[in-house]
């Protein structure tokens, strides 16, 4: 499976900010340090806002930082809120028009799967994920 640049873009924000812990960090700065747009960042980051796990500060002295300590933010809940579907196959989907569904093994080998994956992803937090390197 993979992830939409829009997860890869959040689990990154939420990163920077667990290596700046406590601090206002502008947009700007993080779009400068992967080298990615900030109109995509602006976005990432008024659904983190929105989503709770950071919160938002304009005006002089305003910036982005994490609503909780990076410990407390679950890897799989984030993927969970910020990926559109987990639709594997055509069978996953609302408007499914597999005429193999009502004989198809496939659909329950591809959930144990999806449960696997979340299974990993729920076990680490943002402190996890963090490069080392960069704390502070």
């Amino acid at each position: 499976m993979k992830l939409t640049l829009y997860t890869d873009y959040s689990l990154r924000v939420l990163m920077y900010l667990g290596m700046r812990e406590e601090e206002k960090v502008q947009i700007d700065e993080i779009a400068n340090f992967y080298n990615i747009s900030k109109n995509h960042l602006t976005k990432v980051v008024h659904n983190l806002s929105k989503l709770g796990y950071i919160t938002t500060v304009r005006g002089r002295g305003g910036g982005i930082m994490l609503n909780y300590k990076a410990e407390a933010i679950n890897i799989g809940e984030v993927v969970r809120h910020t990926e559109d579907n987990f639709h594997m196959a055509e069978c996953f989907s609302e408007g499914n028009q597999c005429v193999l569904t009502p004989v198809c093994g496939l659909r329950f080998v591809l959930n144990d799967a999806l449960d696997a994956y979340f299974e990993v992803l729920d076990k680490y937090t943002l402190k996890d994920i963090i490069p080392k390197a960069m704390l502070r």
